[in-house]
């Protein structure tokens, strides 16, 4: 359990329009003006789904968002500890967020991954390079981080990536 940094303005944009966006404004605008609970409510909902759309479990664990700090909590039970990863790695990928707050609890220890935050001019072959010593180990980067990337020449400065050993 701990707290992961993210970059705030890098990710997925998940929050558009609507109450999702408000979340974001809710350390600009007086509560009154927004329905804070509500906002907060549909910011979640939209990494809910971004989850799911990343073909990730979504039972057994609950995901919060506050607006207030841009931060998301992942509370729960998940399978493996790469699906714990992944899980925290789509709630921080999203612009808007600063930091996930992780309780979420895995049965059977593993070893954890590594993470590392793309700076620009990055491709996952000097990223490979630099972790493992081999530029050609740039497919256990995008496998590791498959499905939220779908192409190994697709990332982003800001993006955080897992690095497994």
């Amino acid at each position: 359990m701990g707290l992961f940094s993210f970059i705030k303005e890098a990710g997925e944009k998940l929050f558009g329009a609507g109450e999702a966006k408000a979340a974001q404004e809710t350390a600009t605008k007086t509560p009154t003006s927004v329905n804070v609970d509500a906002a907060n409510t549909a910011a979640a909902k939209a990494i809910q789904n971004y989850i799911a759309k990343n073909n990730l479990p979504t039972a057994g664990y609950d995901i919060k968002f506050d607006g207030a700090s841009a931060t998301v909590i992942a509370q729960g039970n998940v399978e493996t500890q790469e699906i714990k990863e992944k899980i925290l790695l789509c709630c921080g990928n999203v612009a808007g967020v600063e930091a996930v707050q992780d309780q979420l609890y895995v049965p059977s220890q593993q070893a954890e991954a590594r993470f590392y935050t793309v700076v620009k001019g990055d491709t996952l072959s000097r990223i490979a390079k630099e972790m493992y010593g081999n530029a050609n180990a740039y497919m256990k980067i995008f496998e590791a981080n498959r499905p939220m990337l779908n192409h190994p020449d697709k990332i982003y400065p800001g993006q955080a990536l897992r690095i497994p050993e």
